[in-house]
């Protein structure tokens, strides 16, 4: 059974349609890269795959629960599903321990001994776990995302989404936490991510998926689909420049 599953999904903004008629279905343990020019609606799928945005038609499951919208299937589903975005969003007066420490205390409502394990676990995966006493201002940008990569991993998720999280980070950077996102590739993580990042979707995803005006426009195993892309759209994405 797929982990995740997207069946005929619309999404408008008014008037402007952004996804028309989206449709694919992640394996557990598959690492999945959504790719496609700005405005082909890879961000906002994602999106809809955490309830972050009400889809118009359609369905979605995610890790066995179907969106509905009702605030209680949407708590069910983010205790499963954990998301990190291109702006890290720590709460600057917390440390890096607290700001982990949050969502398992408030959420998941465990205790102080299993949260202070939790804490030291998802940081020591990350390689922060000497910055448990810092505060966000105090690390360096690749160090505040990997925090932000901890703190959805504190939630013991099923799937990861990931939306252009390296896409502000200079290259060393870049690379500090494109290392995390493979060891969690590595452990069997299913994830998702959308990016900008081809030789990283190359290398790492499973499959690639190519959005086009709001629809998948090809997709199948990453290599293959780098290496002889099927319609003049994708050849021209990377011909762009797309793949660096």
């Amino acid at each position: 059974m797929p982990i995740v599953e997207a069946r005929d999904v619309h999404k408008s903004y008014g008037p402007n349609a952004v996804l028309k008629g989206v449709s694919f279905a992640i394996e557990p343990g598959q690492v999945v890269a959504i790719i496609g020019r700005s405005g082909s609606g890879k961000s906002t799928m994602l999106r809809c795959l955490n309830g972050l945005e009400v889809i118009n038609a359609g369905d979605i499951t995610v890790a066995g629960h179907k969106l509905d919208h009702e605030r209680k299937q949407l708590l069910d589903l983010r205790r499963d599903v954990g998301m990190v975005f291109q702006s890290y969003n720590l709460f600057p007066h917390l440390t890096v321990g607290e700001n982990i420490a949050l969502a398992p205390r408030i959420v998941r409502k465990l205790a102080a001994g299993r949260i202070a394990a939790i804490v030291d676990q998802v940081l020591e995966q990350v390689g922060l776990l000497e910055k448990k006493d810092c505060y966000p201002e105090q690390l360096s940008g690749g160090q505040q995302q990997r925090v932000a990569i901890a703190r959805s991993l504190a939630m013991e998720p099923k799937v990861m989404l990931f939306d252009e999280v390296t896409s502000a980070l200079d290259p060393e950077l870049t690379a500090e936490v494109l290392r995390v996102m493979e060891n969690l590739a590595a452990s069997g993580m299913t994830m998702v991510l959308v990016t900008h990042g081809m030789e990283f979707a190359r290398r790492m995803a499973h499959t690639t998926i190519f959005m086009h005006q709001g629809k998948v426009h090809e997709a199948g195993p990453s290599k293959a689909l780098f290496a002889q892309p099927q319609t003049p759209e994708l050849r021209q994405f990377l011909s762009a420049g797309a793949l660096k």
